[in-house]
């Protein structure tokens, strides 16, 4: 199957047009002729089959034939991570995750962080790529850029946790998940959480765990984090 993503698509539409850049894919490299079938999600649940009624490398319509909506998972998980340093691997997670399954993901500003800007228009692009890749049909959030101290503050509903590093006392997240509950996991920078941050997460309810036996990378352990939760859930 072939998934194209568009947001202003909605369950109340008979027809579809697709923009100049999807038109030119569609004619060019996917060689589509009228008639076609073609899949489209605005990424809110909603999987639209639609049949292609004008063919042109500037534009492409299709006729919605058919319209189905796929419920979320019984849970939500959602990962407030530290931006690596390079770009590369924090894309990479984002691509990873949302394969595996997440809803939403948070960028936190800490103590030892080394990279204080991020690219939201890319970081975009490749959660909306990795859902179309891996045939999904709710698109992850990416939430604003925001200060550690800032997001534990928030009000979160469900388990919360902070994987950190320190030779203090922690539980296994793999022991602590529950089936079917909303999930909230911080994940430090290169450096780790600084002790007072975790401090800080801990009288805000968030409980230490670790990932396993050896020191991850950040985008290791976020990969790690979303899996045991996956898997939990199974």
């Amino acid at each position: 199957m072939q998934l194209f993503y568009n947001p202003n698509v909605s369950e109340s539409d008979d027809t579809f047009n697709f923009d100049k850049d999807e038109s030119r894919h569609i004619i060019k490299a996917l060689r589509k002729k009228i008639g076609d079938i073609l899949h489209i999600t605005n990424g809110k649940g909603w999987l639209f089959t639609s049949e292609l009624i004008t063919a042109e490398q500037k534009h492409c319509s299709a006729k919605i034939i058919s319209k189905k909506q796929y419920k979320k998972r019984d849970y939500k998980l959602h990962i407030a991570v530290a931006p690596t340093k390079m770009n590369d691997r924090f894309e990479w997670f984002l691509e990873k995750a949302t394969e595996i399954g997440i809803d939403s993901v948070t960028p936190i500003l800490c103590d030892h962080s080394e990279r204080k800007v991020i690219k939201v228009e890319r970081f975009e692009k490749i959660l909306q790529s990795a859902m179309k890749q891996s045939l999904q049909f709710h698109l992850p959030e990416l939430k604003p850029l925001t200060t550690f101290s800032d997001y534990i503050k928030h009000d979160i509903s469900g388990q919360r946790f902070i994987a950190h590093c320190e030779e203090t006392e922690r539980k296994s997240l793999k022991s602590e998940i529950k089936s079917n509950s909303d999930i909230t996991i911080l994940i430090g920078p290169e450096g780790d959480f600084s002790t007072k941050e975790i401090k800080n997460a801990i009288a805000a309810s968030f409980v230490p765990v670790a990932l396993g036996e050896t020191r991850l990378r950040t985008e290791t352990a976020a990969i790690v984090a979303c899996h045991s939760v996956a898997y939990a859930n199974e």
